[in-house]
């Protein structure tokens, strides 16, 4: 959603005519789930609402859609037997119900979006049938009636009310040889990624966007506080430092790369009050053990592990 969004953003500030496909809601087997997005434009896509076997009808609806600031509706059923065997199959018994936005059309959209996109507060949105929407993020607001196709599937009750909390926000303090695969892992995941190292050499080899701070620098605004930060230096001074920084911010999550003899020394040196506020939400070593050596392999369990934990179905490790 991150990356249809911030695509959706840019978008709407370039004034480009782009659609957004919106799941209102599903029945049965679906490769989406309700609030899912995709974004439609010329020559543009990004995410998903199947495998790639309904993209094609949805793209040319959003199309006309953009071409004519019009609202349209969609309803895809596959969940007749006949399809099966119609050549049309997808392999899901489901269906989908679907808003195709025009956001040309919306004045104020790109500061809506943008408001969520920086972490400001969750996006609301409110549909109703007869083309009436309200779109909201942080005092941002977008009420708006724009003209509508009738509405495919019947709606039985014509209002809909969608709500996404702010995307996950994760620091990485170090750029060492993993950050290179983690990165583009988390932000294909949703997350939103922020990386710091004092030391120009390391930041050259990541090859990814690291800012040249030290761990208390960054971690110095509190009114921007991560979900996640991951202490992953391959350096005992600098790792030493973040820990000591990490103890009195709220971060609820924090990972400590490294073996758990290198954790005992670290916490060695740390006073009794850093040690006491970091163990409840210290996971060290970071990541899941699916087996593998290297930065790809240790990148891939701290990306499993923290969606696993973003989406609460795994206890702490």
């Amino acid at each position: 959603m991150t990356r249809v969004l911030e695509a959706a953003a840019a978008a709407c500030g370039a004034g480009q005519p782009v659609t957004l496909a919106v799941v209102l809601e599903t029945e049965g087997s679906t490769y989406a789930r309700a609030g899912t997005m995709v974004l439609f434009g010329e020559h543009t896509q990004v995410g998903w609402l199947s495998g790639g076997c309904l993209e094609p009808e949805i793209e040319r609806v959003a199309r006309d859609c953009a071409d004519a600031g019009r609202i349209g509706w969609m309803e895809i059923d596959t969940r007749d037997d006949s399809a099966l065997f119609s050549g049309n199959a997808v392999g899901c018994r489901g269906c989908q119900r679907l808003l195709l936005l025009p956001l040309a059309a919306l004045a104020g959209c790109a500061e809506v979006l943008q408001a969520w996109l920086r972490g400001h507060g969750p996006l609301q949105l409110d549909m109703n049938a007869g083309g009436g929407v309200h779109l909201a993020c942080a005092g941002q607001v977008v009420d708006q009636l724009l003209p509508s196709d009738p509405c495919a599937f019947g709606a039985t009750q014509g209002l809909w009310s969608l709500r996404w909390m702010p995307p996950p926000r994760v620091l990485l303090l170090g750029a060492g040889p993993e950050v290179t695969a983690l990165w583009p892992m988390l932000r294909g995941l949703g997350w939103q990624v922020r990386g710091v190292d004092p030391r120009a050499a390391w930041r050259e080899r990541s090859h990814v966007e690291v800012e040249a701070l030290a761990a208390p620098a960054a971690l110095a605004d509190a009114s921007v506080v991560p979900d996640v930060v991951l202490v992953m230096h391959h350096n005992f001074e600098l790792d030493l430092q973040a820990l000591e920084a990490l103890a009195p911010c709220p971060v609820p999550f924090i990972g400590l790369l490294g073996p758990t003899r290198r954790r005992d020394d670290l916490f060695s040196l740390l006073p009794d009050t850093a040690r006491l506020a970091l163990q409840p939400r210290l996971h060290s070593p970071v990541g899941l053990d699916l087996g593998g050596r290297g930065p790809d392999a240790i990148a891939l369990s701290i990306a499993a592990q923290l969606q696993s934990w973003r989406h609460g179905v795994m206890a702490s490790a």
